[in-house]
């Protein structure tokens, strides 16, 4: 019989590069949490779909289907599921949560486990929010926005 009060948290781990997929898992397990993994988007909405997780942390490019994508999908099932969205293009691409629908972006970096490890925990200590909107459409009347091109 399953304890969910005595269980540790769980985390979907989801990423085309088995390396990370190997290394980011061992970090989360260290820190204490359980961890499915799933190599692309189609298999990390069947294992959503059969099981719970506290938290989902996918990359943000992967064939067939990118972390933005699977973010869209995995709110269409579960609104509130938490995200956090990783990728080494953070900067370059402007990626934000207000553009991916992610409750967090984590830079991959040296630094990344530190701050992976610290949005796991605070997303699962924090009450179920309303996830975050999506900003792909320009603000009403342009605000914001500068006249100039």
């Amino acid at each position: 019989m399953k304890s969910t009060s005595l269980a540790a948290p769980t985390v979907l781990l989801v990423d085309d590069n088995r390396d990370g997929l190997l290394v980011r898992r061992l970090v989360l397990e260290e820190a204490g949490f359980q961890v499915q993994i799933a190599t692309g988007g189609a298999e990390a909405l069947s294992l959503f779909r059969s099981n719970r997780f506290d938290v989902v942390v996918t990359d943000y490019r992967m064939p067939l289907m990118n972390g933005d994508e699977l973010i869209v999908r995995l709110r269409a099932l579960e609104a509130n599921v938490r995200i956090i969205l990783l990728s080494g293009f953070v900067e370059p691409l402007g990626l934000t949560e207000a553009n991916t629908g992610a409750d967090a972006v984590v830079a991959k970096s040296s630094s990344e486990p530190v701050h992976l490890v610290r949005w796991v925990r605070r997303l699962i200590s924090t009450t179920p929010r309303k996830p975050p909107a999506r900003q792909d459409a320009m603000p009403p009347n342009g605000a914001g926005k500068s006249g100039t091109l």
